[in-house]
């Protein structure tokens, strides 16, 4: 073995995680969990495994919120914790909300196009925030205003296709039907995927509470 070399720690990086990255990383489980439930859903056609995929997506927002106020209540937050929260948005809010969709019947070549388009605006945004972190605090240790919307805010496109689960409004039966243009399938539906995703990227300042 080379010397001066030192042999990596076993769970080195896990004993640097803070109480609230433990609750980070359950944003991300939930989003995980939504994720194989659609999956399951869509192999199986047992709509409870996609009532378990929308509510999976309120309880990762549980979390969201959870770890950011645990960070400030201990006084404990890290590059690493940010950087593990924007990973855990993007499955739990990005992803996992496309995939939701996808299940419920918005499968034609555009609605894919407009879900890739959803869940690349929300990469996007949070990639901006992170790197404007910093500067949008003003010196504090809290962001005074969001640029765009928060992508937390999928979760109502998710409530909306919980709730049309819910009447038997999907699939052939799904809100808005569906169009059809050069062979190929668009759910109006998944427009409002197409505004969640603009309004994530647009210079819109919101407020953080």
């Amino acid at each position: 073995m080379l010397s001066g070399m030192t042999r990596p720690k076993p769970f080195s990086m896990i004993r640097e995680f803070h109480l609230a990255d433990w609750f980070t990383l359950g944003n991300a489980f939930c989003g995980m969990g939504s994720i194989f439930a659609i999956m399951s859903y869509l192999q199986l056609q047992d709509v409870l495994h996609l009532y378990y995929a929308c509510a999976l997506i309120p309880a990762a927002l549980v979390f969201d919120i959870l770890d950011g106020r645990i960070a400030r209540w201990r006084q404990q937050s890290s590059v690493m914790g940010r950087e593990l929260d924007s990973l855990a948005d993007v499955i739990s809010f990005g992803v996992a909300p496309a995939a939701i969709a996808y299940g419920c019947g918005m499968h034609g070549l555009y609605d894919r196009i407009v879900l890739v388009f959803f869940v690349a605006c929300g990469v996007s945004r949070l990639a901006r925030f992170n790197i404007t972190a910093e500067a949008l605090s003003g010196g504090s240790d809290k962001v005074q205003y969001f640029e765009g919307t928060p992508i937390p805010t999928s979760l109502v496109l998710v409530l909306m296709l919980w709730a049309a689960a819910g009447q038997g409004a999907i699939g052939k039966q799904m809100w808005g039907g569906v169009v059809e243009y050069l062979g190929f399938n668009l759910h109006p539906l998944v427009l409002l995927f197409a505004l969640s995703g603009s309004l994530m990227v647009s210079r819109i300042r919101i407020p953080k509470l």
